[in-house]
């Protein structure tokens, strides 16, 4: 059993090869694929956290699509001075498939 802990879009995520991710936007080369930077490797009995080790390590995703995320609103109001305001975010993802750890 291989996995890895990645760094996915400010977040670290727990990937294993096969496993699906959803991330914040990247953008992929020129083949549709993307290399994650990893924090942690864990094979079988052996782990590995050294960061002169990891340097070495690859942990290559494969761009499934781009997405964007639910839509959230933001409101802001003040009792008194007439002060309202109201925007919207919709955050922009990508989801990826991990290929490979090596």
């Amino acid at each position: 059993m291989v996995f890895a802990v990645v760094r996915a879009g400010g977040r670290q995520e727990k990937v294993e090869v096969g496993s699906v991710l959803t991330m914040n936007r990247v953008a992929a080369d020129d083949k549709g694929n993307v290399n994650l930077p990893a924090l942690l490797l864990v094979d079988g009995d052996k782990i590995t956290s050294d960061a002169e080790k990891l340097a070495k390590v690859s942990v290559t995703a494969e761009v499934i699509e781009d997405l964007r995320g639910p839509k959230i609103s933001i409101q802001k109001y003040k009792n008194k001075t007439g002060y309202k305001k109201r925007q919207g975010h919709r955050q922009e993802l990508t989801r990826v498939k991990i290929t490979d750890i090596k």
